[in-house]
């Protein structure tokens, strides 16, 4: 499907589903949820980065842009494909909760049981053999394996051997450690093979799928490690720039991420080479991709790395189109939330990508916000929140009674424009407006969180930007929650708004 065609979907990551054993996965959870999918009639799946997850168990802090997350092999697939018996994980301990994430048991008890698998495969299975020649698998088995050598350290922290790639270190370590590093290249090839079968189901059922991409490399990545040149750092290849937000209305300290900063002028040399082998390889994966941080590539925010805070840095330039030639058919989303200027609108002008508008924030009372339905275009993805919002009946609980006010009376108003009845004001029922009116907009595709759509409050945030919690990440649903009842209320809604 087109970004271009007017559509309607659902954001929820494959951790979020309720899967056995701790953490969503590729399993039959994720064919159940297409299911539920298509009942509804949404028709594209947004899900957040496929990379393993790394710092604050994050996956836009991961040991690579180009792997896939490990967490998300089905263990019962495993044990259909005669890798693993019921015994070896049925009672093992994934989580405390099964309403959250626990990474931390997850890479404590999941590894084991995934490398008991990895010992019945057939190590010379011709696909997996002619697999593990591709450049990316054999950057990230190389990593992750030096990585174990060293209790999972980031690779600063490694002898200093290992310090600098070269060659002859690759034939070395592959020589050496052959059984681990095959493991971490067969965890890549299992993923795939799950994730190509899903993704072939949900093509028979009419939906796509919207991966996510960030903008930026964490600094512990096989990236900084092996391709150095690519990132403006120090000689002895420690932080010198790294990437964040300015002071804003959300953060008087602005938001320092920490990663690596891209050295572009180098990156112009081969024109765009690495994004583009990025990017290309992602649409393999996916049907739409949105980027994020669609703004780093006409100015980024760069820090100078030993400051604590992100309130003194300075705006570079970017690449800006020129790094979109030849990709202006692809579907993309443009995440273009934040500081935006001519330059971003310049930007988005001439890739003609859709940007984002974000009904929680449109509310303000401020008739020319650009988030409110009747100012924005057709050419944009509407959401009622993002993975990095408060769902939204929280954000209603939070405000004051002024801001509470001000916000149903817009929001009246947005509903009257689009012949919307309001009638009621319990922050359910202002909930299940705002997605009316997210469906209901003129904009091409309306995403919607799956909390948003069960008006979920407090405790089901995906994440809150620039901490380090275990609640990050962590959100998961119950099966009651795909419920028939809520299939067929955003079935109306579809087909009502002709989505």
């Amino acid at each position: 499907m087109s970004i271009k065609n007017r559509s309607c979907g659902i954001l929820l990551h494959i951790t979020s589903l309720p899967s056995s054993y701790g953490v969503g996965t590729l399993g039959k959870a994720a064919y159940d949820f297409l299911d539920w999918m298509h009942k509804a009639n949404l028709k594209i799946w947004q899900v957040l980065p496929l990379v393993p997850t790394g710092y604050g168990d994050s996956p836009y802090q991961s040991v690579s842009s180009s792997a896939y997350n490990y967490y998300l092999i089905d263990l019962d697939i495993l044990r259909e494909k005669k890798l693993l018996k019921l015994s070896e994980y049925k009672d093992v301990l994934f989580s405390y909760d099964k309403k959250h994430v626990d990474y931390e048991l997850l890479f404590k008890n999941k590894i084991p049981v995934l490398k008991i698998a990895f010992k019945r495969f057939d190590k010379n299975d011709v696909s997996f053999k002619e697999f593990c020649k591709k450049q990316s698998v054999i950057d990230f088995a190389l990593f992750m394996t030096i990585k174990e050598l060293h209790n999972y350290e980031a690779f600063d922290k490694w002898d200093s051997k290992y310090y600098n790639y070269s060659k002859a270190l690759e034939r070395e370590v592959i020589k050496n450690y052959n059984d681990e590093y095959l493991f971490w290249a067969w965890t890549q090839f299992e993923f795939l093979e799950e994730w190509n079968n899903l993704h072939n189901y949900a093509k028979g059922l009419g939906i796509s799928i919207m991966g996510d991409m960030p903008l930026y490399v964490s600094y512990d990545s096989v990236e900084v490690w092996k391709y150095s040149e690519l990132f403006i750092l120090n000689p002895d290849k420690t932080r010198k720039l790294v990437a964040g937000c300015p002071p804003d209305a959300f953060s008087d300290d602005g938001q320092l991420w920490g990663n690596p900063v891209y050295d572009y002028d180098y990156m112009k040399k081969d024109n765009y080479k690495w994004w583009t082998k990025r990017i290309k390889e992602a649409f393999t994966l996916y049907d739409i991709l949105r980027i994020d941080h669609f703004r780093g590539f006409d100015r980024f925010y760069a820090i100078d790395a030993n400051k604590t805070t992100a309130k003194e840095g300075e705006w570079l330039i970017g690449p800006q189109s020129e790094l979109f030639k030849g990709k202006l058919k692809l579907n993309i989303v443009a995440e273009d939330l934040g500081i935006i200027d001519d330059g971003v609108r310049k930007l988005l002008s001439d890739t003609k990508y859709p940007g984002m508008k974000v009904l929680e924030f449109a509310f303000d009372g401020n008739p020319y916000n650009d988030h409110l339905p009747s100012n924005f275009g057709k050419n944009v993805v509407v959401y009622t929140g993002t993975h990095d919002n408060m769902p939204f009946r929280q954000y209603l609980e939070g405000l004051d009674n002024d801001s509470k006010e001000r916000l149903i009376t817009s929001l009246k108003n947005e509903c009257n424009n689009l012949n919307i009845k309001m009638n009621k004001k319990s922050n359910e029922a202002i909930c299940s407006y705002v997605v009316e009116l997210a469906f209901a907009s003129i904009a091409t595709t309306a995403i919607i969180p799956m909390q948003d759509f069960l008006a979920d409050g407090m405790g089901t945030r995906m994440n809150f930007p620039s901490t380090v919690s275990k609640d990050n990440w962590s959100y998961r649903i119950s099966k009651a929650s795909l419920s028939d009842k809520l299939a067929s209320r955003i079935k109306e809604l579809a087909f009502k708004y002709k989505r």
